[in-house]
């Protein structure tokens, strides 16, 4: 059974979900939170974590011992921040994100990003649940936030986020190690 309120969605390669789950459990712990819990996902190559530190956070922090210890990520590929779960239904979907649609300001643009795994509902219908009623200008290429919704079979990860608060260690990583 997969945590079903994580915060954080983490990528790793296929067959090292183990050592990214212990990897970041051992970062969030330099962190400060040394009783997050990771567990992983029924989707390869993806694990979880709910800390009780701020998600947004967690990546500035990752950013910043990626800089300076860049030795320290063996296994984790991707890390992002999660706001809510939700199960996977469009009902559901709509709910969450048009909560979360005050974080678009009205003169920001937006895109939205969707990750499926383990569904058949299809991307349209996610992204129409997604922006109904919000009245903001797209753009796919260089949006202001993206609403990112992360689907993982009957569990469904959404965040409104700036692009910068993805955290992929594979492109920031220092190419000097």
């Amino acid at each position: 059974m997969v945590m079903e309120d994580f915060n954080l969605l983490i990528s790793t390669s296929k067959g090292n979900e183990n050592n990214a789950c212990s990897e970041i459990w051992f970062l969030l712990g330099e962190l400060g939170d040394r009783e997050a819990l990771v567990d992983r996902t029924e989707v390869a190559g993806l694990v979880v974590a709910k800390t009780k530190l701020n998600p947004f956070e967690v990546i500035e922090g990752l950013r910043r011992i990626l800089r300076d210890r860049p030795w320290e990520f063996r296994y984790i590929l991707k890390v992002v921040p999660i706001e809510v779960v939700v199960k996977t239904r469009l009902d559901e979907i709509k709910r969450a994100t048009s909560a979360l649609h005050h974080k678009i300001l009205e003169n920001e643009t937006f895109r939205v990003t969707v990750e499926k795994r383990h569904t058949v509902m299809s991307t349209k219908d996610i992204i129409e649940a997604a922006v109904e009623n919000l009245n903001r200008k797209v753009d796919l290429n260089n949006p202001d936030k993206i609403i990112l919704i992360e689907v993982l079979g009957r569990l469904t990860g959404i965040s409104v986020i700036k692009p910068q608060n993805i955290l992929s260690v594979t492109k920031e990583k220092p190419s000097h190690t």
